[in-house]
């Protein structure tokens, strides 16, 4: 591998992306963009930062932090958005598009704290929105240093999904790099997020430690309940001190999940596995002869609050909106032409 390659890969690049190019396209620059706002795009490669120009026919919204673009080296105009191998993205209300939240994510860091934040319900649907996109979810549990319980709230995060890895941590604490060090390596992107208050700047801030140049800001929370004040208002990727690069986002206000059915599937798979032993193949679970949820659940196999939570999200989930959204990973730029 030259020294280019290696540089490359260590922004994340893979063969998922150089396998995409062709032969006309020797003379862009593979960029990987990094901050994104209203009116403008930056982008990091292997010389450095640049300000990107875009074709007139997009806009700024038809771009995520993490995402691969390649660039006229002399225009630094973007010339082409390469498929991403994984997308994580927010649905508003009404017919608006979704809002892109980060791309090419490897892992993402579901941040909650030890005291009245932790809500098992959010947790699922963070756990859904994850699992849709195609990330490796982890749950983080900040502020285990407050209190004295904090293996309690471990074993119920947990317990949201099979096989979930939950770590426990101070996110002021320099032990922190220690305990996510796995998923931040070379080449590996994460990404945060959780309500605001958690404490998600703040290990940001601790997982970056001094390469971070201008560190996010910090605020608190309300004593009464715990709720924090959203301090991270833009997207953006920073690198970590232990090779790899994290994209800090804001708090989630409202988590609409009608499109990651697939998702909730994941999270609930004790009741969607049991699905198909029921007498009726659309059995709702609720009063249905024959029922293999509700056998589970009355042999205690299946917690019935787990159950009733299942199905407020399959209420949400539109049966068909699985298939109406933009499928995951593709572009919504349309590929130009290399005019060199």
């Amino acid at each position: 591998m030259t020294d280019s390659c290696a540089s490359l890969s260590s922004l994340g690049w893979s063969e998922f992306f150089s396998d995409q190019l062709v032969s006309n396209e020797t003379n862009l620059l593979p960029m990987r963009i990094d901050t994104v706002h209203r009116a403008r795009l930056t982008a990091i490669f292997q010389s450095g930062t640049v300000k990107l120009t875009h074709p007139a026919e997009v806009t700024t919204a038809d771009f995520a932090v993490g995402d691969w673009i390649l660039v006229d080296p002399s225009t630094h105009l973007v010339q082409r958005l390469l498929k991403r191998k994984t997308l994580l993205e927010r649905r508003k209300t009404g017919n608006r598009p979704p809002q892109l939240v980060a791309a090419n994510i490897d892992t993402l860091f579901i941040v909650t704290s030890c005291n009245s934040d932790f809500n098992a319900a959010r947790l699922e649907r963070y756990l859904a929105l994850a699992n849709q996109a195609g990330t490796n979810p982890v749950i983080v549990l900040t502020k285990a240093d407050t209190v004295s319980n904090a293996w309690e709230f471990e074993q119920q995060a947990a317990a949201l999904q099979r096989g979930l890895t939950v770590v426990t941590l101070n996110a002021r604490s320099p032990d922190a790099k220690t305990a996510l060090f796995a998923w931040c390596g070379v080449g590996q992107t994460v990404t945060l997020v959780g309500s605001s208050g958690v404490g998600k700047s703040t290990l940001v801030n601790t997982l970056a430690g001094p390469v971070l140049e201008l560190p996010q800001q910090t605020g608190g929370i309300r004593e009464h309940d715990a709720k924090g004040r959203h301090t991270t208002t833009s997207r953006s990727l920073h690198a970590i001190a232990a090779g790899g690069w994290v994209i800090d986002t804001p708090g989630i206000r409202t988590l609409d999940v009608s499109h990651v059915g697939n998702g909730i599937d994941t999270v609930f798979a004790e009741i969607t596995e049991l699905a198909p032993h029921c007498r009726f193949r659309d059995c709702s679970h609720v009063h249905e002869p024959g029922c293999a949820v509700q056998a589970a659940m009355a042999a205690g196999k299946i917690d019935p609050e787990r159950l009733t939570r299942w199905r407020k999200l399959q209420n949400e989930t539109d049966d068909n909106s699985v298939n109406q959204v933009r499928p995951r990973g593709t572009s919504s730029m349309p590929r130009r032409k290399n005019r060199g």
